[in-house]
């Protein structure tokens, strides 16, 4: 299998995880007989400082020539003066509107050694495993008019969904749910907003075509209290942008750390962006002790969704968790008796494990 990987580093830490992910990839490509070809471009900051510019057209074009994205992370103090159109974060909000990438998979899942690192307690959080998917490119965050009127004494901001835009959304969500256990929780404000009450009709209106997945309506306050004291009651939860994004940060902490949780945003053709739900951290930039783990499983999330390479994605998740039961782990994670490393050493660690697993199998096919 050849294909193209636009790779876009970012700003902070994520110039040096971005560099993990690819090692893993490479890994991968030799181990299993496929030809990853990559090219780097700018976004973000770092995008400013050049180009004068969060999203150069030419990063645009490369995007969509290519069969998947890897982005590292956008921001930092550096440009937290900089007028709106100059902030980093319009570049991530940029690129995932012109590669119309409207769903937003972010899967969350306890890795057992870690649970003691959440602040909810043990028992509340084991078990967890659930999947948010979130509508990325309507809403709140895109809507017009969105300005400052009186001299700025007033302000709009406008959430607008069309029919077609939640349809779309709440199918990705079925879907899920029809790969996984079986149950959807749909979140709303139904109670308030009429975009909500549009949506619990799209909803009402798919479950007809889903019917082995089970559906439940629940409102985004009730959510939120839900996520914390019973985690594993979800399984697959679909919402809109805001609450998305909101709910899906909150349940991060789940985890015990933001360095061990990808992301996947989707278009309907299956081209992705795939990039980890940490921030740039710079504080910790250029020192080589970031978590590259975030990173390395939203290079699995791409084999699985871009390329359909379930056996590459599930050896590279295997590797995370073997590394993890060893007891290795980067500075951010708290495991009793461990061994702490750096950013290049997780990464080395989860490249030869998937070596060694590749060997292992060649040989057993040779020896039966």
């Amino acid at each position: 299998m050849k294909k193209r990987i636009v790779l876009l580093p970012g700003d902070g830490i994520g110039k040096e995880v971005i560099h993990s992910a690819k090692d893993v990839l490479q890994a991968i490509a030799e181990e299993y007989n496929h030809s990853f070809c990559f090219e780097t471009h700018e976004i973000g900051g770092a995008a400013i400082d050049l180009y004068g510019t969060p999203l150069p057209e030419t990063t645009v074009d490369a995007c969509k020539q290519a069969d998947a994205v890897l982005l590292g992370a956008v921001g930092g103090p550096k440009w937290d003066n900089n007028p709106s159109h100059l902030r980093p974060e319009k570049g991530l909000l940029g690129i995932r509107k012109a590669l119309d990438l409207f769903a937003n998979l972010r899967p969350i899942k306890g890795f057992k050694n870690l649970l003691h690192a959440s602040p909810l307690k043990e028992e509340v959080v084991s078990g967890s495993d659930l999947l948010i998917v979130r509508e990325l490119t309507g809403g709140l965050y895109f809507g017009t008019p969105s300005e400052r009127r009186d001299n700025g004494n007033t302000v709009v901001d406008t959430l607008s969904y069309t029919r077609k835009e939640i349809e779309r959304i709440v199918d990705k969500g079925f879907q899920a749910a029809q790969q996984r256990r079986g149950h959807l929780t749909s979140v709303d404000k139904a109670n308030v907003l009429e975009s909500s009450k549009l949506w619990r009709e799209v909803v009402e209106e798919k479950k007809a075509q889903y019917p082995d997945v089970a559906v439940e309506h629940v409102l985004v306050d009730a959510a939120a209290m839900k996520l914390i004291t019973n985690p594993t009651h979800f399984d697959v939860i679909v919402t809109e942008n805001l609450f998305g994004d909101i709910l899906s940060d909150e349940a991060s902490v789940l985890t015990g750390s933001l360095g061990m949780l990808p992301s996947a945003s989707l278009r309907e053709d299956g081209l992705g962006l795939y990039e980890p739900v940490h921030g740039s951290a710079p504080d910790i930039a250029g020192k080589g002790v970031a978590n590259p783990v975030a990173m390395i499983l939203s290079a699995a999330l791409m084999l699985r969704y871009s390329f359909q390479l379930e056996d590459e994605a599930k050896v590279i998740e295997d590797a995370v968790q073997s590394i993890l039961d060893t007891g290795f782990h980067t500075g951010d994670l708290q495991v009793a008796n461990g061994r702490l490393v750096g950013t290049a050493e997780m990464t080395k660690l989860i490249v030869d494990y998937i070596k060694s697993q590749n060997a292992s199998k060649c040989i057993a096919s040779c020896y039966y």
